[in-house]
């Protein structure tokens, strides 16, 4: 079992609106996150809302999603790294895999790629090329150390860059694409 954890709390100020209700080919983006996450096979799968959380849960269909609100939303993704991991600690998942959900080119093919290699001890991200990105697997073992380190709007990035040698790379550009929408096209 490998845990799904989407990140949609944030207000999406250089958008304009909430990403997470942003519609994109017909479904809100949160939708899209959590339906990719599913279709993965992750479980349990946890969202983090913040921004227009009360819009969140009565416009979105999430199925059996939890939703866990981040009242300090606006501090930045920190907060919500920190909010959903902690709501993880309380099951037996093993690793999760982190979905942000302004990336709507992120793939259920991508996000298998990381179910075979899922462990407590594992830190995975996924490689376009020489880059990385996301989605990312988080080990239950680094859930602390990350928490520690996920300050205002940095995420899981200066733990993994600490770890660097023990990340492995998922190969995703054959069937994702991990670009983020920040304005309206």
């Amino acid at each position: 079992m490998v845990a799904g954890l989407v990140l949609a709390a944030g207000a999406g100020r250089r958008y304009g609106a909430p990403k997470a209700l942003v519609r994109h080919d017909g479904r809100l983006l949160v939708e899209r996150a959590v339906d990719v996450l599913r279709a993965a096979g992750c479980a349990p799968i946890v969202v983090v809302i913040g921004a227009a959380a009360d819009q969140v849960r009565a416009e979105a269909s999430l199925g059996d999603a939890t939703l866990i609100e981040n009242a300090d939303w606006d501090t930045g993704m920190g907060s919500s790294l920190r909010a959903g991991l902690a709501a993880l600690a309380g099951t037996d998942a093993p690793a999760a895999v982190v979905q942000l959900v302004d990336m709507p080119g992120i793939t259920p093919e991508a996000v298998r790629r990381f179910v075979p290699i899922a462990g407590p001890a594992v830190l995975a991200m996924a490689g376009y090329g020489a880059r990385r990105g996301h989605p990312v697997l988080l080990g239950r073992d680094h859930w602390a150390g990350i928490a520690q380190l996920a300050i205002g709007d940095v995420g899981a990035r200066p733990y993994l860059a600490r770890h660097s040698e023990s990340v492995h790379i998922v190969r995703c550009d054959d069937v994702a694409d991990d670009a983020d929408l920040d304005t309206p096209a």
